[in-house]
């Protein structure tokens, strides 16, 4: 066995990792975005506008961030099983 073959596995796992962590900061950073941003900063900003009798900012601390967590782990297993089918890892 060479050591293209034997590094190979380890490079695929590094490239895999990093892009893992990647998307994962970028998920939690929106996440946190709208949790924080939307359900605490600009709560009173958001109050103004009003959905079904309720404020809007309270609607982003209640039920708004949970959402927007839910579609974030769809998003998430699209995008890792983009990268797992470019690395050649995929378990279809």
């Amino acid at each position: 066995m060479t050591d293209t073959q034997k590094t190979q596995p380890a490079d695929k796992a590094r490239l895999y990792w990093r892009e893992n962590v990647k998307l994962l900061c970028t998920l939690l950073a929106i996440w946190f975005a709208v949790s924080f941003g939307a359900g605490i900063l600009l709560v009173d900003l958001l109050n103004a506008i009003q959905i079904g009798g309720f404020k809007l900012g309270f609607w982003f601390a209640q039920q708004g961030s949970i959402i927007v967590f839910v579609i974030l782990i769809f998003v998430y297993a699209a995008r890792i099983h983009a990268v797992e089918k470019r690395l050649g890892v995929a378990e279809d």
